[in-house]
């Protein structure tokens, strides 16, 4: 059996939130995961929509819609996680679709142009471009800040334990 070696041109995994392309570089992926069973954190960031136990480690789970301010939906199909490297410390990042793993072509990547109030709360890393479509490339190390005070808190890692609420408990 022939096995396909990994294309070192293809450096980013594509995927979509509301209408819009992003990427991140493949080398901070772990993995693409279809949704796991959520627990909902009290007093959490409101994108972080609570942990989940991915392979025997809770790992916070963010919602790029709500990160991104766009209205929530249902979960389809094509609902996936890309389960990433943020720091030290493994996140799950709910998107709309996962697209395809592809390279810059060896051009750089753009910097993204300034529109105020929203840069560091969408973490982008820089603009490329796939075809015609322009590609967002999110720095996922800028989703540290929503996930160190949940891992200093014990809530996350590998030492946490995902704690179901008591039936009717409010979050």
């Amino acid at each position: 059996m022939h096995r396909q070696r990994h294309d070192p041109s293809k450096n980013l995994v594509g995927f979509v939130v509301g209408d819009v392309e992003y990427a991140v570089e493949i080398a901070r992926v772990r993995e693409i995961a279809n949704p796991l069973p959520v627990v909902a954190l009290p007093h959490a960031p409101h994108a972080i929509v609570g942990v989940s136990d991915y392979r025997g480690e809770v790992v916070p789970v963010i919602d790029l819609r709500t990160r991104f301010g766009l209205a929530s939906v249902p979960s389809t199909r094509r609902t996936k996680w890309l389960v990433v490297d943020v720091a030290a410390r493994k996140a799950a990042l709910v998107v709309d679709g996962v697209t395809e793993v592809f390279g810059t072509g060896g051009a750089e990547l753009r910097p993204a142009p300034p529109l105020g109030g929203g840069e560091d709360l969408r973490g982008i890393a820089g603009v490329g471009t796939r075809g015609a479509a322009l590609i967002f490339v999110l720095d996922t190390a800028r989703l540290r800040e929503l996930v160190e005070p949940l891992a200093d808190s014990g809530q996350i890692g590998p030492a946490a334990k995902v704690r179901s609420l008591p039936p009717g408990t409010a979050t």
